[in-house]
C-alpha cells in the first residue's frame, strides 16, 4: 500500500462527489459498486514512527459520503449478522449517506456505548465486513463498506458537537448490581443495566479506567481522551466506579452478595496474565512480556521520559515474538520510543497472522523488519545477564492445527542469531487465577477461563461473567457482545 497525502485524498472525494451529485438520490447497485473504496488518511509513516499521535486521521466528510453511499442497502443485511453487538448498520449508513449524523450515532448508541473505540480498534474485516454483499460482488474483502470507518465518523463528528445527549435511565429498581472490571465487557454491562434503573458499581484493580482499552492499546491506535469521556457517560448516567479495588483481595467475590448487598455480579475481569515462550534465557535484564511493555508505555505514559515517573527500557534492537494485533503495538511502540530497529519474529506466514490487516501494514510502513517462518529457540546473555541475541530457528508449513492455521513445522539445522538487546514476549495472555482462587465454587476451565452457559452465567447463582475472562484473550466488540447478552440476563434474573 502506497502512502497518500490527505490533502489529495480529500480533493480526489471532493471532486468525484461533485460528478455523483445530479444523481446521487438515483444511483443503481451497481452504480453504488462502482464508487472506489476511500482510503483512510494517515500521518506520514516517517513522521508517526516518532509520536504517539493517533495514525488514522480519520475520513474527510466527503469521503464519509462516498463511502456510504458505497452500500446497497441489503434487506437481508449480512453485516449486522456478522456484528456482535448486532448494530443497525444499513441503517446508520443510510443516515451519514443523507448527512443526517445525528441520526447515525443515535441508531449505532441503541447497541453500543463504544462507537467511537470500536470505529479504531475492532476487527471488522473478519465480522461485519466480512460478509458484506459489496465485498463478495468485488471478490475482495478489502472493498467491502467500510464500516467500522463510518462508525468512527460519526462518533468523533458527536464529539467535536459537544453536545452528546443526556443517557435516558429508567427509575431505581433499588437492585445493586456489582460489575468486576472497567473494560469493554464492563462498560457495555454497566450501561445496559444502569439504563433499566438498577444501581452500578464498577471495582476496577487499576487507577485508571478503561481495562485494556487504556493499559494495551496504544495511544498512537486509541487515544485514552476517546477511553475517558466514554467512562464519564457512564457516570453521567450514575454508574459508581472505585479504582484500585481487587476483587478476590480486597474483597472476595461472594462477600459481594453476602456481606455487601449486592444482587448480581458481572465478572470482566479480562485476561492479564501474560504467557512466557518457556525457552532458556527468558530471565534476562531486557526480556519483557508485552503486557509490561505496553502497561508501562500506555498506562503510565513512560514514552513521555521528561514527565513521566515509570521508566521503560532503553532499547536500541528489539525483538518481537508474535503476530497478534499486541504484537504489532508493541513493535511499533518501541519504535517510537526510541529503538533503531524492531524486528517481528513470527513462526507461520504473514497469511496466518491473527493481527488486523491494516495494523500489519502500518507496521511495515513505519520500518519494523518482519522475520516470518521463524521463532525464537533461546535468548543469549552476555557476561552481565543482559540480553545480547536471539537464537531463532526457521519453519515450513505443515498440516492444519486446531486453529484452521497450518501447524508450523522446524527446519533442523536452521538455527541462526540476530543481535538485539530486548526481547518482548507477545504470544497471548491467560486469566488471572485470583477470583478463582478465592472463590473455590466458581467453574473454570483447564485454562482458568470461567465457564458460562448461553446467558453468560456462571456455575453460581446471580453471578455472570463475559470478555477475555471467558473467551481467553478476544477482541473488544466480542467482549462487548457478551457484555449485551450477560446485562439482558441480569436485567431478566433481577425482575424475577
Amino acid at each position: 500500500m502506497t502512502y497518500i497525502p490527505p490533502e489529495i485524498l480529500q480533493h480526489d472525494a471532493k471532486i468525484l462527489i461533485e460528478k455523483l451529485k445530479s444523481k446521487q438520490n438515483s444511483l443503481t447497485p451497481k452504480d453504488r459498486i462502482s464508487i472506489p473504496p476511500q482510503e483512510m488518511p494517515t500521518q506520514d509513516p516517517n513522521k508517526r514512527n516518532k509520536n504517539m499521535n493517533e495514525v488514522a486521521l480519520g475520513f474527510f466528510v466527503e469521503q464519509a459520503k462516498l463511502e456510504a453511499m458505497r452500500c446497497i442497502q441489503c434487506k437481508n443485511a449480512p453485516c449486522v449478522d456478522g456484528c456482535p453487538v448486532r448494530i443497525d448498520i444499513p441503517g446508520f449508513i443510510k443516515a451519514i449517506a443523507q448527512e443526517d449524523f445525528k441520526k447515525a450515532i443515535e441508531i449505532i448508541k441503541n447497541n453500543s456505548l463504544l462507537a467511537s473505540v470500536c470505529g479504531r480498534v475492532c476487527p471488522q474485516e473478519t465480522q461485519c465486513q466480512e460478509t458484506c454483499t459489496v465485498g463478495k460482488s468485488l471478490k475482495d474483502v478489502n472493498k467491502a463498506v467500510s464500516i467500522g470507518r463510518l462508525e468512527r465518523y460519526v462518533a468523533d463528528w458527536e464529539r467535536t458537537q459537544k453536545n452528546i445527549a443526556d443517557p435516558i435511565v429508567k427509575p431505581n429498581t433499588g437492585k445493586k448490581v456489582a460489575i468486576v472490571g472497567c473494560g469493554p465487557a464492563g462498560i457495555t454491562v454497566a450501561a445496559d443495566v444502569r439504563r433499566e434503573g438498577h444501581a452500578v458499581t464498577i471495582f476496577e484493580a487499576f487507577h485508571k479506567t478503561g481495562g485494556v482499552l487504556v493499559y494495551g492499546i496504544p495511544e498512537f491506535r486509541l487515544p485514552k481522551k476517546i477511553v475517558q469521556e466514554e467512562v464519564d457517560f457512564l457516570k453521567k448516567m450514575g454508574v459508581e466506579i472505585k479504582t484500585n479495588f481487587i476483587v478476590g483481595r480486597t474483597r472476595k467475590l461472594t462477600d459481594l452478595i453476602q456481606k455487601d448487598g449486592f444482587d448480581a455480579i458481572f465478572i470482566g475481569s479480562g485476561a492479564g496474565l501474560p504467557r512466557f515462550m518457556n525457552i532458556e534465557g527468558e530471565n534476562l535484564v531486557g526480556v519483557f512480556s508485552a503486557n509490561e511493555y505496553l502497561t508501562r508505555s500506555n498506562l503510565m505514559k513512560a514514552y513521555d521520559k521528561e514527565n513521566a515517573h515509570t521508566p521503560i527500557f532503553d532499547s536500541k534492537i528489539v525483538a518481537v515474538l508474535g503476530g497478534g494485533n499486541v504484537a504489532m503495538d508493541a513493535a511499533r511502540t518501541a519504535l517510537r520510543i526510541g529503538a533503531q530497529e524492531v524486528h517481528l519474529i513470527y513462526r507461520r506466514t504473514e497469511v496466518e497472522m491473527p493481527a488486523r490487516v491494516e495494523e500489519v501494514v502500518h507496521a511495515k510502513e513505519e520500518g519494523v523488519i518482519f522475520h516470518i517462518l521463524q521463532n525464537a529457540k533461546q535468548i543469549i546473555g552476555d557476561e552481565n545477564g543482559h540480553v545480547k541475541a536471539i537464537e531463532c530457528l526457521k519453519y515450513e508449513l505443515g498440516e492444519p492445527d486446531a486453529s484452521g492455521r497450518r501447524r508450523p513445522v522446524e527446519i533442523s539445522g536452521s538455527e541462526f542469531n540476530i543481535a538485539v538487546d530486548t526481547v518482548i514476549v507477545a504470544i497471548g495472555n491467560d486469566s488471572n487465577p485470583l477470583i478463582k482462587q478465592t472463590t473455590p465454587s466458581l467453574e473454570t476451565n483447564r485454562w482458568g477461563n470461567i465457564i458460562v452457559d448461553e446467558n453468560c452465567k456462571s456455575s453460581i447463582d446471580g453471578i455472570y461473567a463475559g470478555g477475555d475472562i471467558v473467551l481467553g484473550a478476544a477482541t473488544v466488540i466480542l467482549a462487548m457482545g457478551q457484555g449485551r447478552i450477560a446485562a439482558r440476563s441480569i436485567n431478566e434474573y433481577l425482575q424475577d
